[in-house]
């Protein structure tokens, strides 16, 4: 393997990896909001990340924590 594929390869596990856990979900969110309202405020990564779990435990189709 050359240097580049397996930057490639790393890349691709990457992405992956952030999909997976869900980490994108905030630059989605950003690009989001600064294509259609660029005046808008942003919220940070914390605020986003409580925003997301609150909605996540109230709506009852998601499941439940318990704890």
């Amino acid at each position: 393997m050359t240097p580049a594929d397996v930057r490639r390869a790393a890349g691709r596990i990457r992405w992956y990896v952030r999909e997976l856990t869900g980490e994108s979900a905030y630059d989605r969110y950003v690009a989001h909001t600064r294509s259609c309202d660029p005046g808008a405020p942003v919220m940070t990564r914390r605020e986003f990340e409580r925003s997301r779990t609150d909605a996540r435990e109230a709506d009852p189709r998601e499941g439940f924590r318990c704890c």
